[in-house]
């Protein structure tokens, strides 16, 4: 089954503007819908309809950056038929709408991300604390350092914005405060620190890790203690969406900050 997961995945990411049915998918495959489904959702971390408009939206993000077409151009160009359901979707999983998006790369020249931690909301809440730890393969494709950001989400794939989260120093020690009880997934991924603004939006390389299991989060002082490991993503992972450089932007983040950055070191 696993295989079959796989070969679906890389089908999804090959034939992502073409309007595709899960039956398409699983005669691709020769499995039946239900149990491919499953299965995928299971190994990959998203239902296979989420996977596809995941690969849309890295396409989107890219056209954004690369090209001068309108948004409602991109919308079409990508697969969607409404421009605001594109522009929703699109910001709900980024965290910054299209056209916000298309500015990042001047305001990240201008205010290059830094390391920082930025809190969650509850001041009284509890907190995560760990190092990253980045596999050999991802140092030596990181060429010239990685820039790595590690974050509590919701769901087990990172979408808009943290309830926690750090562009870590070179330590790779993480210190995630703040944070409501709950459970959340620790997601991290290192983009290549040496790239230009738009290498950082749209990377053509990146490492990405998580916790093994769910992380609770319980109020009181004692933090509770995670490393998170990271390694090159495999060709049919699900795109990293969010816009990590901007969070760790002090000119990106005046408007939404409240006071609550903390710069490392």
């Amino acid at each position: 089954m696993r295989d079959a997961v796989l070969e679906a995945a890389r089908f999804l990411a090959a034939e992502r503007m073409r309007q595709l049915t899960l039956e398409d998918v699983a005669d691709h495959v020769r499995y039946s819908p239900f149990h491919l489904a499953r299965a995928f959702e299971r190994q990959v971390g998203l239902p296979p309809g989420k996977f596809l408009a995941a690969q849309r939206f890295q396409l989107a993000k890219e056209l954004l950056l690369d090209t001068g077409e309108k948004v409602v151009d991109i919308c079409h160009e990508v697969g969607f038929s409404a421009p605001g359901t594109f522009t929703t979707r699109f910001t709900a999983a980024v965290g910054v709408s299209p056209h916000r998006f298309r500015q990042l790369p001047d305001l990240l020249a201008e205010h290059p991300p830094a390391p920082v931690r930025v809190a969650g909301a509850d001041c009284a809440g509890g907190a995560v604390t760990g190092r990253a730890l980045l596999s050999p393969a991802a140092l030596a494709a990181l060429d010239g350092g990685p820039a790595v950001y590690v974050g509590l989400f919701a769901a087990r794939a990172a979408r808009g914005i943290p309830v926690s989260g750090a562009l870590l120093g070179p330590d790779l020690e993480f210190v995630l405060a703040g944070v409501p009880p709950g459970t959340y997934r620790l997601l991290a991924c290192a983009l290549p620190a040496a790239a230009d603004p738009r290498g950082q939006l749209a990377p053509r390389v990146q490492a990405v890790g998580s916790a093994p299991r769910p992380v609770r989060i319980r109020p009181g002082p004692v933090p509770l203690s995670q490393d998170v490991q990271l390694d090159l993503a495999p060709s049919w992972s699900p795109p990293v969406l969010v816009a990590l450089p901007p969070l760790a932007s002090a000119g990106a983040q005046e408007w939404r900050s409240g006071g609550r950055l903390a710069r490392i070191g």
